[in-house]
């Protein structure tokens, strides 16, 4: 593979994301969960304003029904068996009905701790590259593990956007950090091995928050992260438009919703079914 010609992909890919933030006033969103997975809804969002997207393993099988799961919770406890080809389908499906322009970094079996180990061979790298995507989306618990991912990623103009959570997450997903020292010192350590985008888990472990508010631990945590590092910065977890507001203080770059989106979603279904049942 020519490094010259890969640095040049993941050179672009960069760019779509600062552009995205700096076009948003400093503050984007990253649209994850039925926005990836429905090339449909891909298309609406995307053509309402959204500039990244984040196709994942977990969302697929939740998506599909795979095994009867219903939640995201019991999807996160099988989405190592979803297979690679299958995330390549619909990656590539997003890619074709939202075109090139959207940045689109995808969550592959492997990229995360698994409860099962998968296996990631140079050539996964190079499928997934190939099949349109910009970037990474990884949640490794290990920096060693990280920086193999990272290496690999980068070989093949890959971004690698990765995670920093509690460790008293309900999932593991990042590399543990318990208190707002912590979180810096670990971002630091992810930037040195080439992470290109880190982000913060912020809703698996906090609950009972009043509408409109995050935490202060919560902010306290994303500051660390903010300050420490120069790369863009991520806040993943408990999203939605109430607390946006709040997180826009934070400082933090990027905006990952899901959730909220996939709930207004089917609201917006049911609600057209009684429209046409009531009549």
């Amino acid at each position: 593979m020519f490094i010259g010609d890969m640095n040049q992909k993941r050179k672009k890919a960069l760019n779509k994301v600062w552009q995205a933030i700096e076009e948003h006033g400093g503050q984007t969103l990253l649209s994850t969960g039925i926005t990836g997975d429905d090339a449909r809804i891909a298309k609406a969002v995307v053509d309402s304003g959204i500039k990244l997207l984040e196709p994942n393993h977990p969302a697929v099988a939740l998506a599909r029904g795979y095994k009867g799961v219903t939640t995201m919770h019991d999807a996160e406890n099988i989405r190592h068996e979803i297979k690679l080809s299958e995330m390549g389908h619909v990656l590539q499906g997003v890619r074709n009905t939202v075109g090139d322009d959207p940045f689109i970094t995808i969550g592959i079996p492997g990229g995360f701790t698994e409860l099962i180990p998968v296996e990631l061979s140079e050539e996964d790298f190079k499928y997934m590259s190939v099949q349109g995507a910009d970037g990474l989306h990884t949640h490794k618990s290990n920096l060693e593990d990280l920086e193999e991912v990272v290496k690999l990623a980068h070989k093949y103009g890959l971004t690698v956007d990765a995670y920093i959570g509690h460790p008293s997450d309900l999932h593991t997903f990042g590399i543990p950090a318990e208190t707002p020292e912590a979180v810096a010192t670990v971002a630091k350590e992810m930037e040195k091995i080439g992470v290109d985008m880190i982000g913060l888990m912020t809703g698996m472990s906090y609950e009972g928050v009043a509408a409109g508010e995050i935490p202060r631990e919560i902010k306290e945590r994303l500051h660390a992260l903010v300050s420490s590092v120069s790369v863009p910065t991520l806040a993943e977890g408990g999203i939605n438009v109430e607390n946006s507001k709040a997180f826009r203080d934070t400082g933090v770059h990027i905006l990952v919703v899901g959730t909220a989106i996939d709930d207004a979603v089917k609201k917006a279904a049911q609600d057209m079914v009684q429209n046409f049942i009531n009549l």
